[in-house]
């Protein structure tokens, strides 16, 4: 095993790079150096914000088993109520919190479907549409195929426009990931036109 901890930045890229999606990296290198657990890749994301803002449970439970921090989006992702109970308590303005790339706090909940914590995070003060022009928890819930928690995004006041850091809004989200009931349900606030295009088909004052 290897027990420096000089690092290089190319180092710490790579170990975050692979701390969304493959484990197998992950423990391998970690295993080699340990003093990658907690650093920041170029880009200001660190391997638990990068295994969480993506849902890998997996991946982020091991990194919490070897001391990387918890913080309140990892807890929302991975379900743990009492967790962000305590934090909300402690620290308020947390309701408020990014992960990274700016995924603001609420976003986390609704890739697991988690509507306990989304009501706890909203009942903190959390925006429903926080996110847009990059990750709004609607475009989340839609990406992730999580029907009920759009519809509960839906019934708080979520903006079907929103548009995403692509320039998509959660309808064509859900359609590129192939969650077709979820492009249903949003259908009769938004539609894709035989193009692909995103057209805006709520009705007009006059009903028509």
């Amino acid at each position: 095993m290897t027990t420096s901890t000089q690092l290089s930045q190319d180092q710490i890229d790579e170990f975050v790079v692979a701390s969304h999606s493959d484990f197998e990296k992950v423990q391998k290198m970690l295993a080699e150096n340990p003093a990658l657990l907690n650093e920041n890749a170029t880009w200001m994301e660190t391997p638990i914000q990068a295994a969480a803002h993506v849902g890998n449970r997996t991946i982020a439970e091991y990194l919490l088993e070897q001391g990387a921090p918890l913080d309140i989006c990892t807890a929302a992702m991975l379900g743990l109520d009492e967790e962000v109970a305590a934090i909300l308590a402690d620290e308020p303005d947390a309701a408020h919190a990014v992960g990274a790339h700016n995924i603001p706090v609420l976003f986390y909940p609704a890739i697991s479907g988690n509507i306990a914590i989304a009501e706890r995070l909203l009942a903190a003060g959390a925006d429903v549409n926080a996110g847009e022009g990059g990750n709004t928890p609607l475009h989340g819930a839609a990406g992730f195929g999580q029907p009920e928690m759009v519809r509960w995004l839906l019934d708080h006041d979520a903006n079907p426009f929103a548009m995403d850091f692509n320039g998509k809004a959660p309808i064509e989200v859900a359609q590129a990931n192939g969650h077709t009931v979820i492009v249903e349900m949003l259908r009769p606030y938004t539609d894709l036109d035989n193009k692909g295009d995103l057209v805006d088909v709520t009705p007009d004052e006059s009903g028509e």
